[in-house]
């Protein structure tokens, strides 16, 4: 075993092709093979950290992620967003979260509150406080 720093996308696909078999065989733990395997995952996510540029989660594409992998329908959602018609406002991008709404997400969903209150985009025509210097206001129910 010699894991090495990985240095450009050629050693990087040498490195996920080698966890890539490791993961295929029987992983024992604390054996050199599980030693590498995890030596190699961290080379990897360093090299990825360093290269690969970082994608702001947004907040309602979030929310709709988490809905999906939950099983959960727009109906569902009242419980944390409010009405049938404001759930279709906040999740449609017409109406912003409130600090209400982003508590009751992330208590009842476990949606972590940093990504809850990202700025976001609004649709067009949609109404929206804004602050005098521009930046964008933030609703409290």
């Amino acid at each position: 075993m010699q894991v090495r720093l990985i240095k450009n996308d050629q050693d990087c696909a040498a490195a996920l092709a080698r966890i890539a078999e490791l993961a295929s065989g029987n992983l024992v733990p604390d054996s050199p093979e599980h030693d590498e395997y995890r030596l190699l995952s961290l080379v990897i996510k360093d090299y990825e950290s360093r290269t690969v540029p970082q994608e702001q989660a947004d907040p309602i594409d979030t929310i709709l992620f988490y809905m999906d992998q939950m099983g959960l329908s727009r109906k569902d959602m009242v419980a944390y967003l409010g009405s049938l018609p404001r759930v279709s406002e906040v999740l449609s991008r017409r109406r912003r979260l409130t600090l209400a709404m982003m508590r009751r997400l992330n208590e009842g969903l476990g949606i972590p509150l940093d990504i809850l209150v990202r700025p976001y985009e609004l649709e067009r025509g949609a109404g929206s406080a804004t602050h005098a210097d521009g930046r964008m206001g933030m609703a409290v129910v």
